[in-house]
């Protein structure tokens, strides 16, 4: 497939071109090489052709390096630019990435490997951001929905999220047991066995609380999941929808991405709201392998991308917000 060659300080990005974020999960002790991260990394200053009926297998993927620029390829009217970041699997971790990207303009943290660079982040934030996280083995699971509350779970640093200082509407606080016993497998392939005294003593509330105050108990992405997955299904993919994120790091890092994706569209008037997304992936071998959870990835990309809201983000960014 072609290469072209991109410098990140005398290259710019066309204003059309769809900016796309993905993220994966830095090293836990149990996944020294996380395979969400793995996934993830060959996709940064990938470009796509938005616009291919049908496709053309040798345009299908440009990859771009950073050290060295000559220009951004031409040949479409329109192209997808993705970029790709690796957030530590820390409650404090991700909530720090995450607010910071969501920032106007974005701020990238300093989390990356090295040999991983990103370009600088368009001025008035990302079109989409895509977090692929870790579950357990089977299919691939597009998330619905974060929580504000409910997280027992420690993360890798065998730490909790924070305590809220406030008791929120006890509509929904509490997961039910069968949802606890269902997070607490899925999460034995991320952080390994839980200690039996995590499961029995009475917590405290623990999640979103002063700042996040206005914002619902679930949040839920704007993207048409189930539309998505029949679309993903259609190429063969093993994948579902899930209403439960986890109660964990994912869930935690998705439902504060909507939420200040919600924020920076409410503070700056400057076009239409960054669209979230949140996927798991299984470990290894478990059945997927790096290749094809990367093809997955890709996929999905075009298909958000592609779909009207993405695509009437792009001709607003540097302009007049759109009119509703």
């Amino acid at each position: 497939m072609p290469a072209v060659n991109l410098g990140a300080t005398t290259f710019e990005i066309p204003e059309n071109a769809v900016r796309v974020l993905l993220t994966g999960y830095g090293p836990t002790a149990r996944h020294p090489q996380n395979p969400s991260w793995l996934a993830v990394a060959p996709l940064n200053n990938v470009i796509l052709p938005l616009d291919m009926d049908p496709p053309s297998p040798d345009r299908m993927q440009i990859v771009v390096d950073v050290e060295h620029p000559n220009g951004f390829p031409s040949n479409d009217p329109q192209h997808i630019h993705i970029s790709a970041l690796q957030i530590p699997p820390t409650y404090d971790d991700a909530f720090d990435c995450v607010t910071a990207l969501h920032a106007r303009p974005p701020i990238i943290p300093p989390t990356n490997p090295p040999s991983t660079k990103i370009v600088p982040p368009p001025e008035n934030g990302y079109d989409f951001i895509l977090h692929i996280g870790l579950a357990g083995r089977g299919p691939f699971r597009i998330e619905r929905l974060g929580h504000k509350t409910g997280y027992r779970m420690k993360d890798s640093s065998n730490q909790y999220a924070p305590i809220i200082e406030f008791l929120p509407e006890p509509s929904a606080l509490e997961p039910s047991q069968a949802e606890m016993l269902d997070q607490m497998r899925a999460n034995l392939a991320i952080v390994g066995p839980v200690s039996p005294i995590d499961t029995t003593v009475d917590h405290p509330v623990r999640g979103f609380g002063k700042g996040y105050e206005s914002f619902a108990e679930d949040l839920h992405t704007a993207i048409d999941v189930e539309h998505l997955v029949y679309a993903m299904k259609e190429q063969g993919i093993e994948i579902y929808s899930s209403m439960d994120a986890g109660h964990c790091v994912s869930d935690y890092t998705y439902y504060c991405s909507m939420a200040e994706s919600r924020r920076a569209s409410s503070r700056h008037d400057k076009g239409a709201q960054t669209k979230v997304l949140f996927m798991h992936c299984c470990p290894l071998g478990q059945p997927f392998v790096t290749g094809d959870v990367t093809e997955t990835i890709r996929k999905i990309i075009l298909w958000v991308c592609r779909s009207d809201p993405i695509r009437a983000t792009t001709l607003h960014v540097k302009g007049s917000p759109p009119s509703v």
